[in-house]
């Protein structure tokens, strides 16, 4: 055992790590951030919004825009965030730990958040997510080599009664099934994007056995409401 935990004291100086080297400044040069022009105006449109005692208020929106610039959220990324809302930099961080809409590494270009919650556990989202492991050959909060896909077994997309669900990116896809899910990804695949929606025939989340109520025209305005009584006029 004691020669055991000496071999762990000793790890920094082995061979093998002796002969990686680390640029420290091209890393920094690689992960450099700064807002592009178009994005300077969103922010500036959007900084408008706000008295600047309460800039920390636009603390979410910036995020999700340096997101989008640089598909994930680094450290110079946070820290370019703090700078234009004037707060410290571990107050972004911790923002962008909290909320799981953040990627602090490198993502996939399609994120694919399957549901398993309960009303998409009860109408086959383990299926489906089971389904989504084997088609892109990846397990929960992994990404492919080719950064085409991240996987994420995610709870309640605000879709529960188009059960089973899931999102891709911005988008929602509902009332999947295997062939369904099947050629969903293999568009995505082909950097094909499919038009979002329920997947069943239905327009929106009317039921599928058609519409139950709200048959009929609806009556015009003021139907069933009393008349109000005649004033008299005054001699």
């Amino acid at each position: 055992m004691r020669s055991f935990l000496r071999g762990i004291r000793c790890l920094h100086t082995s061979r093998i790590l002796r002969t990686v080297k680390v640029d420290a400044s091209q890393m920094r040069e690689q992960l450099k951030f700064e807002f592009s022009e178009e994005n300077k105006k969103r922010v500036q449109a959007l900084l408008a919004w706000y008295p600047e005692a309460e800039w920390k208020g636009a603390l979410l929106p910036l995020l999700d825009i340096a997101q989008r610039q640089q598909g994930w959220l680094s450290i110079s990324a946070l820290q370019a965030v703090a700078e234009v809302i004037k707060i410290e930099p571990m107050k972004a961080y911790q923002a962008a730990q909290f909320y799981t809409m953040f990627f602090m590494k490198p993502r996939g270009k399609y994120v694919l958040r399957v549901c398993t919650s309960t009303p998409c556990k009860l109408r086959g989202g383990d299926e489906i997510f089971a389904a989504c492991q084997k088609i892109v050959k990846l397990e929960h909060g992994e990404t492919s080599p080719d950064m085409q896909f991240t996987l994420k077994n995610d709870y309640c997309l605000g879709a529960c009664v188009n059960a089973p669900v899931m999102a891709v990116n911005d988008d929602v896809y509902e009332d999947l099934d295997e062939k369904s899910l099947a050629e969903i990804l293999e568009d995505l695949r082909n950097d094909r994007l499919p038009p979002s929606g329920p997947r069943a025939g239905r327009y929106a989340c009317e039921p599928k056995g058609g519409l139950t109520s709200l048959k009929e025209p609806p009556p015009p305005p003021g139907f069933m409401m009393q008349e109000l009584p005649k004033t008299k006029d005054k001699c």
